[in-house]
């Protein structure tokens, strides 16, 4: 039985195989995970929002551009290498819609589309991407073998 890190919204965690990360509650939010096959460590991050807007102070953990910073930069101290390094993501979704309105905001989207900006400025491939619709999910992420088992309310399990 592998050992389970939990990783809160706007927070991110490290490790090294056979640690499984998981994190829960992922509405609009992003579960992106960041894995060195070879090396066998990555990290997860929970994010709320796309950006952190030069804002000072605060958690940079909660937004896009500065979480997958932090998160690459740990996983690189742990001896991985950037040329190495692939992602999945999972969340994403438009949890509050009202009939004959636009839809709010659209931060699921705007999530999405963020992450995967970061991914494309530091180079990382993202392999998966199960994101968007109105329901949350659940994910654990195996550091290990770098699979990602995504649970949905009514929607059902994958692995990916």
């Amino acid at each position: 039985m592998n050992d389970v890190i939990t990783v809160g919204m706007a927070d991110f965690k490290t490790a090294v195989a056979p640690i499984l990360l998981l994190t829960a509650g992922l509405g609009s939010c992003i579960g992106i995970c960041v894995h060195d096959p070879i090396l066998k460590v990555g990290g997860m991050a929970h994010i709320m929002l796309p950006t952190a807007n030069g804002s000072l102070g605060g958690n940079p953990a909660k937004y896009a551009d500065t979480a997958l910073e932090l998160l690459v930069r740990d996983i690189m101290s742990m001896g991985a290498s950037k040329s190495r390094l692939r992602a999945k993501m999972a969340g994403g979704a438009q949890m509050f819609s009202f009939p004959g309105k636009p839809p709010v905001l659209k931060i699921g989207d705007r999530n999405s589309e963020a992450v995967e900006q970061e991914l494309k400025k530091h180079g990382i491939p993202l392999l998966v991407a199960d994101v968007g619709g109105s329901f949350g999910r659940t994910i654990h992420f195996n550091v290990g073998t770098g699979d990602l088992h995504i649970r949905t309310i009514n929607h059902g399990e994958k692995v990916v």
